[in-house]
């Protein structure tokens, strides 16, 4: 995908903001030069500095931005809360992809024939029977404990390349990133371990949601499928209507008792627990469990878990071989052995982990001398 800034918006904002191509430079801290480079097609700013002139000029991306389409990565975040996607976020994750595609051909060869959900919808009775031939497919049955373990099989028989990464306790879309490449038929998923059990595996069903429809990945409704697909398979019909028969008829403090008999149980989020109890119940025109939101999170946070992370490594942080070999044995991914095929062959230098892997420059060194040996 080649990016160019989009001369035209640029000057047009420029002579609405009454400002010089001098003023712009000095405003997002380059060189006048580098403006002009821009414009003439030159040369592209970084992620950051595009940030600056999208602020400076009170541009979006898309005005800013002329794309080609060919190639250009397909970026999915994982939505949270009123977590919000700017185009920051947008232009570091597509220059990632851009970045990955030399890796691609040292990558073991990719699975071809893959699971597609052809028809996908959010309506509950349709998205629970997605979910329930999904589980079949895996192989589980309705009240089984979905593992993780589950979902990373799936991902490899699906042409999708799980990276584990360590990012610390991120709030936001750093949790988990989606990045496809249509024009080499694979998929990078980044998954941060640093988060808790319950809340990696919701954001691996989401993301294998994304996985199953390629044509939705980067779009709304396909961040609102991933979430219900996730709901749907971690905690499904069978078991929300079990859970609300033996909360219905006790008090307050009885309901939340139950979510958490049902959350522990399968190992996942008071929330999911709570959110596709109603789901069965409004679907079944029964009343729902009247608990607020705020209590949720409150009990949640309560009760903080162990990572993932400090359930792999220990101690923390892991070194460079730890990782790497927590990377290929515990997920399955090819990652590390296509960069170390694609070191000893291309050269390739530890500034190119520290781009890829959102690394400091000191971690980058570390893994690359692992990796070159």
């Amino acid at each position: 995908m080649k990016k160019t800034i989009n001369t035209e918006s640029i000057q047009l904002a420029l002579s609405e903001n009454g400002m010089t191509q001098k003023q712009l430079a000095v405003s997002v801290g380059v060189s006048s030069q580098a403006v002009t480079n821009w414009l003439k097609g030159n040369d592209f700013p970084r992620p950051a500095t595009l940030l600056k002139l999208a602020s400076t000029l009170k541009l979006t991306f898309d005005q800013m931005v002329k794309t080609s389409d060919s190639g250009r990565p397909v970026i999915a975040f994982r939505k949270k809360g009123s977590a919000k996607t700017t185009n920051a976020h947008i232009a570091k994750a597509e220059e990632i992809g851009m970045l990955l595609k030399p890796l691609v051909p040292f990558l073991s060869e990719i699975q071809s024939l893959r699971m597609l959900i052809t028809s996908p919808s959010i309506e509950y009775n349709k998205i629970q029977i997605t979910g329930k031939q999904i589980r079949a497919h895996l192989g589980i049955g309705e009240h089984a404990v979905l593992e993780y373990e589950h979902l990373i099989s799936e991902f490899k028989n699906c042409g999708a390349v799980l990276v584990p990464v360590l990012l610390g306790a991120k709030g936001n879309h750093e949790n988990a990133l989606h990045i496809r490449l249509p024009e080499e038929d694979v998929t990078f998923i980044f998954l941060n371990l640093d988060t808790r059990l319950e809340d990696f595996k919701f954001w691996m069903a989401h993301e294998l949601a994304h996985v199953y429809t390629p044509d939705l990945a980067g779009k709304t409704e396909g961040e609102d499928f991933a979430d219900a697909f996730a709901g749907a398979i971690l905690f499904p019909r069978s078991c929300a209507q079990e859970a609300y028969n033996e909360a219905i008829s006790q008090d307050y403090s009885g309901h939340v008792r139950v979510l958490q008999k049902y959350a522990k149980h399968h190992v996942i989020s008071l929330n999911t627990v709570y959110h596709q109890i109603n789901a069965f119940a409004k679907n079944s025109n029964l009343p729902v469990l009247n608990i607020e939101e705020k209590i949720i999170h409150e009990i949640r946070n309560g009760s903080p878990g162990s990572n993932i992370s400090e359930m792999i490594f220990d101690p923390m942080p892991p070194a460079s071989n730890q990782y790497i070999a927590a990377s290929e044995h515990l997920f399955g991914s090819d990652f590390f052995n296509a960069l170390k095929r694609m070191i000893h062959e291309k050269h390739t230098g530890a500034s190119y982990l520290q781009q890829i892997l959102d690394l400091s420059i000191y971690d980058a060194k570390a893994l690359y001398e692992e990796l070159w040996h």
